[in-house]
């Protein structure tokens, strides 16, 4: 939990640290670290007007996207 906390100050610090998506995904960012030898993804979205950074999934690469896809459109 702690590694996570970490990230999420990393992103409020950067909002733009992420990768933005396009399509399906587009107004949402990714960003991918490394835990105990694995990469985990963080899925959220910034608000610049509200100054909000909402934050959707995290998780390994396995179907992350298709999971993502399925939670934004629901």
């Amino acid at each position: 939990r702690n590694v996570i906390d970490d990230q999420v100050r990393l992103i409020c610090e950067d909002p733009n640290l992420g990768v933005l998506k396009s399509g399906d995904l587009a107004e949402v960012r990714v960003h991918k670290f490394g835990f105990l030898g694995r990469l985990y993804l963080l899925a959220y979205e910034v608000n610049e007007d509200a100054k909000l950074i909402y934050t959707y999934a995290i998780g390994g690469h396995e179907n992350f996207y298709r999971d993502l896809k399925e939670y934004l459109k629901s």
